[in-house]
């Protein structure tokens, strides 16, 4: 049997630390790098990422988009990508927020979720807005895979909150939804259930959420956004121990050198253990 993606990630967690580095190749950042905005600037990043930190940090988190937009050649490199970092020893969430219905949301949960697909990732990130039931395809083929899914619901895109805080007629809103449907997703699991929620590090004082969804809390937000390792712990409170920090920028700018990616992630993986309670 698939070992379940919560379990998996607890261990590289405690093992590694959590932090999350994205691989996003923005074309602006292939230019500081000294690259081409072109299919083999794009390979030449992602490679240099994955060989430079794919031992040391928890998750990969590519943004499909940035990979999207050179077509098939480029989904070519996302899919070598996924593959060298899983190789590697790194686990990998894919940033697609994907969210349809019915069979189209099967299709996308079979691209990213199935065994054998070309583009199968440890996790995928999901968006719940045309209702949390429309995830379903992608909930159960996650179960049967041992993979995961990562739920937007509390995001730091200030033209999130019209959605997000929404008040339901039962009084409670749509991100406390959103983290309760995941809450009974992980009833039972241990040591970590693998159905997570984005929640956004530059949010504040979180204390009026349920945040204790027996499973991960993708933090995005860290490092150029504004947050840093020590506002994790007024953020999340006591479910600080299942936050997942996610830096992209912060350290992809240090690139193309390998030892500065490195020394990069390093310290943000010190500073984000210096701000964990001990114990």
């Amino acid at each position: 049997m698939t070992e379940p993606f919560g379990a998996r990630l607890r261990r590289a967690m405690d093992e590694r630390g959590p932090l999350c580095v994205g691989i996003d190749p923005h074309a602006s950042l292939l230019t500081e790098w000294g690259l081409n905005d072109d299919v083999s600037g794009l390979e030449r990043f992602s490679r240099t990422v994955v060989e430079a930190l794919s031992d040391r940090v928890a998750m990969f988190k590519p943004q499909s988009a940035f990979f999207e937009r050179f077509g098939s050649r480029g989904v070519a490199v996302l899919e070598k990508t996924v593959q060298e970092a899983r190789a590697a020893g790194a686990l990998v969430l894919m940033d697609a927020k994907r969210g349809d219905i019915g069979s189209t949301m099967a299709a996308y949960a079979e691209a990213f979720l199935r065994k054998d697909s070309p583009l199968f990732s440890d996790a995928l990130t999901v968006s719940p807005y045309l209702g949390y039931g429309s995830l379903s395809p992608a909930v159960v083929l996650a179960r049967e895979s041992g993979a995961g899914l990562f739920v937007l619901a509390l995001t730091s895109n200030p033209e999130g909150g019209e959605v997000q805080h929404a008040v339901r007629a039962d009084g409670r809103n749509v991100g406390a939804t959103m983290l309760a449907h995941l809450a009974a997703e992980n009833t039972g699991e241990e040591p970590l259930g693998s159905f997570g929620a984005v929640v956004g590090a530059t949010l504040g004082d979180l204390s009026s959420y349920d945040l204790d969804i027996n499973g991960p809390l993708l933090a995005p937000g860290v490092g150029a956004q504004g947050a840093t390792p020590a506002d994790l712990p007024g953020v999340f409170g006591a479910a600080i121990r299942n936050v997942v920090p996610n830096v992209s920028r912060g350290v992809l700018r240090h690139g193309p050198d390998v030892s500065a990616l490195r020394a990069s992630a390093e310290r943000f993986a010190d500073e984000i253990r210096s701000a964990l309670p001990t114990g």
